[in-house]
């Protein structure tokens, strides 16, 4: 990939919803792969001809906020906004036209991102999509195709790194751990059946202010052995690459959910995952898992980390580097089987 591929970004439309990233929140993940995209001389070439893939530049977050109409639960004006965009560009270049848009990609991490796209059926079936919300059961996002983007938190971008690891595992006396808002179908059953009612799973809704007095939610993170990564609304969680960075193994709980970067990371290897009907087992789960098996995730954890980092300047196999490559890995696997029109 570093020594051949090269991505055309089109240029046409203007901030915010497009070339405009927000690099807090979240979503930060879309917003930090488009300004790193766009501040890319390696891989970005300004000659169209010589490209292999062709990159859609928007921010699925600005065009939430620009277009939606809030309390209206009406996402068709997105979605007509991007089938306009994509019709621009079929009819002012060639590109789109030549592979009916298999060759371009997008990158969204707001949970809307598949949603917004059903209006143009080409840039649905056909584009690569880069989603947070990778739902293999809404029929949008393909596995093997698409690409599922991890969601990442942003709160401070100058002191991002700061803070990150965990302590060693003979100082996490707390076996699971989860604190968020109750809602989607999974997190009211998780509390129900496991908050307040046993000492080595700390399981709550917000963290109450009585706990965080005395410890910090990072600091559950790094006290954990095990954090809780229940779906919200949507099948993905920013708690997954959360309990990377503070070296807490995490447990995805959301059926029909594809794992962030599963073409090129064994998710097995250094993470548990429970299906939704076995919350009220999950304790029993996490103490069958023999010492030995937890501390081979663990390590794994602290080696992989550095693919779910962001770095203002990119460094070979962190996160920009990670999710171009399954970007290309994915083009590649549709130039070798012929893909149906």
């Amino acid at each position: 990939m570093e020594r051949i591929l090269k991505v055309y970004i089109y240029q046409e439309e203007e901030k915010p919803i497009f070339h405009q990233p927000q690099l807090r929140g979240i979503y930060a993940s879309e917003g930090w792969f488009m300004k790193l995209m766009e501040e890319n001389r390696q891989f970005v070439t300004k000659d169209p001809q010589k490209a292999h893939l062709f990159y859609l530049p928007y921010s699925a977050r600005q065009l939430q906020m620009a277009l939606y109409v809030p309390n209206s639960h009406n996402m068709k004006p997105l979605s007509i906004f991007l089938r306009d965009y994509v019709n621009m560009l079929a009819s002012k270049y060639p590109f789109w036209n030549r592979t009916h848009g298999a060759d371009h990609f997008l990158v969204a991490c707001h949970d809307w991102g598949p949603y917004t796209l059903t209006e143009h059926e080409e840039l649905t079936k056909n584009t690569i999509k880069a989603l947070c919300n990778a739902d293999v059961s809404q029929w949008i996002f393909v596995s093997g195709k698409d690409v599922s983007l991890p969601e990442t938190i942003m709160r401070n971008p100058r002191k991002f790194l700061k803070g990150l690891g965990g302590r060693r595992v003979s100082q996490r006396p707390i076996l699971a751990f989860f604190a968020g808002n109750n809602h989607g179908r999974v997190r009211p059953i998780l509390i129900k059946n496991w908050s307040e009612k046993d000492r080595d799973m700390r399981i709550y809704g917000p963290l109450p202010n009585k706990v965080s007095r005395v410890m910090s939610y990072s600091q559950h993170m790094k006290s954990s052995k095990y954090c809780i990564c229940p779906m919200g609304f949507e099948v993905n969680s920013p708690r997954i690459v959360e309990a990377i960075y503070y070296e807490c193994v995490p447990v995805i709980i959301a059926d029909n959910f594809i794992p962030p970067l599963n073409d090129v990371l064994n998710w097995n290897a250094f993470s548990v995952i429970v299906a939704e009907n076995d919350i009220p087992k999950l304790k029993q789960i996490l103490l069958a898992i023999p010492l030995r098996q937890y501390l081979i995730m663990q390590t794994n954890i602290k080696r992989l980390k550095r693919h779910f980092l962001w770095n203002v300047r990119p460094i070979r196999y962190d996160l920009f580097h990670m999710i171009l490559h399954s970007i290309w890995y994915s083009r590649i696997n549709q130039i070798q089987i012929p893909h149906p029109y």
